[in-house]
């Protein structure tokens, strides 16, 4: 996923029991690679964690589209 993941879609490296295909692969992001859960993090149940995620996923995504959106889009407004 070179544009990296969409916040609430599953990731497309997770097989038909949620099991990452890359893990432990160098291929595997950094971001995931590098991700430490925390006892909070996983929650009692599969769906307290998914719910964690679900709230982490909302409280880092971008504010706006892609990097370089914002300039593109407000020099083609200032042009004759």
């Amino acid at each position: 996923m070179p544009r990296g993941k969409a916040a609430g879609l599953p990731c497309v490296q997770l097989d038909e029991n949620g099991l990452c295909r890359l893990f432990g692969r160098p291929e595997r992001p950094a971001v995931c690679a590098h991700l430490r859960p925390e006892p909070e993090m996983c929650g009692s149940s599969r769906e307290e964690a998914v719910s964690y995620l679900a709230r982490l996923e909302l409280a880092t995504r971008p504010a706006c589209g892609p990097p370089g959106a914002a300039e593109s889009s407000s020099a083609s407004q200032e042009a004759p």
